[in-house]
């Protein structure tokens, strides 16, 4: 069900678009899209982004545009969204882009870097400082259109069997950990692997892993990993985590161009969405998770690991930057970026949370 919020960004952008796609209304074709999801079938704030997605291109489209959504419960493929939708077995896929690095290195930095930008910066990025330009080039190649497909926030750490008191402690680790940061706990001796959502739990239950990062108090709780893991460490490695729509150009092609026009705008709001819905879920669970479960230890990591942590990504962004050009270009583009953004972010909201704290002592 949408929200109050969905359904009054819903109004508004009917009424700009009404003029668009006046001309289009009388015609009767129906143009019917299928989407894979990376998620299991009712899969909270994850599932529901595409769900409205859905739902408003279907309503500001008068119905000419029909989009049916297949969970990983009935394609049995939860990392498979790439490959379904460039063989155009599906016309569109709801996923996350570093999910792909194994098969295009340069999809990674499209969903978020360790240490870098926050979900403010990151979207000021792709929709004004050519992130989307940058993401075109990597995806076009394969016959695919990438556009952000909501944002959790900042992710938490992870949830951990023992404590981290040391590098040491990382030394053989087994952690459910994707993306960059996979990379760089690598790098220090861990041994990150990726698992799909639905088989996380029983992973670290059985020790299959020692410990895994998901999303944060949004998502968390619901999947019950403080029943089996005590320490729920703060973050470092995702602070921005952008999910993504894949679109077949081809389908896109297909459709008339007021309906391109209305499922890109309906990607747009249904990505606003699902990050204000995670940021509300994060807060309200957080508060639960700390009154109903105050067993779980809620650490960080300590100074001399995260400066490890810092440099070994430094490292890797170099690496990564001299063997591959285009590489290098969205990485350049990326940290020019955040120059201009965190003095803003910095000057702005962290100004304005120190005040807060100086006047509370």
């Amino acid at each position: 069900m949408m929200s109050f919020k969905t359904t009054t960004l819903l109004a508004a952008t009917a009424v700009t678009l009404t003029a668009f796609s006046m001309p289009s209304m009388a015609a009767d074709k129906v143009y019917r899209l299928k989407m894979a999801e990376t998620w299991a079938s009712n899969f909270p704030i994850f599932g529901e982004a595409p769900r409205n997605m859905a739902k408003m291109a279907e309503e500001m489209s008068g119905g000419r545009l029909k989009i049916t959504i297949d969970s990983s419960n009935k394609h049995k493929a939860p990392l498979g969204i790439f490959d379904m939708v460039r063989s155009g077995q599906y016309d569109m896929g709801h996923s996350a882009s570093y999910y792909w690095k194994g098969k295009v290195p340069n999809t990674l930095y499209f969903t978020t870097m360790p240490f870098g930008m926050i979900t403010p910066e990151q979207y000021g990025w792709f929709y004004h400082g050519g992130g989307m330009e940058l993401m075109e080039k990597v995806y076009q190649p394969f016959g695919l259109m990438s556009f952000p497909g909501g944002n959790t926030g900042n992710q938490m750490g992870g949830w951990f069997q023992k404590e981290i008191n040391s590098l040491d402690d990382l030394q053989g680790l087994k952690m459910r950990i994707p993306g960059f940061a996979g990379e760089v706990l690598a790098k220090l001796g861990a041994k990150p692997t990726n698992i799909a959502s639905g088989e996380l739990y029983t992973a670290l239950e059985r020790n299959t892993i020692d410990a895994l990062e998901w999303v944060g108090p949004s998502l968390d709780l619901r999947m019950g990993f403080h029943k089996i893991a005590p320490y729920y460490y703060t973050g470092w490695h995702e602070p921005a985590t952008e999910l993504q729509f894949l679109v077949n150009k081809r389908s896109f092609d297909r459709l008339p161009e007021d309906l391109q026009r209305i499922l890109t705008t309906s990607m747009k709001l249904a990505s606003y969405e699902m990050y204000v819905q995670s940021y509300h879920e994060s807060g309200t669970n957080w508060v639960t998770m700390k009154s109903e479960y105050p067993n779980v230890q809620v650490k960080t990591f300590p100074k001399d690991v995260l400066a490890a942590m810092k440099k070994a990504n430094q490292e890797l962004l170099e690496e990564k930057a001299a063997a591959d050009p285009l590489a290098k270009e969205i990485l350049d583009s990326q940290a020019e970026y955040l120059k201009t953004a965190r003095v803003w972010t910095n000057i702005s909201d962290r100004a304005y949370l120190d005040s807060l704290e100086t006047i509370s002592e």
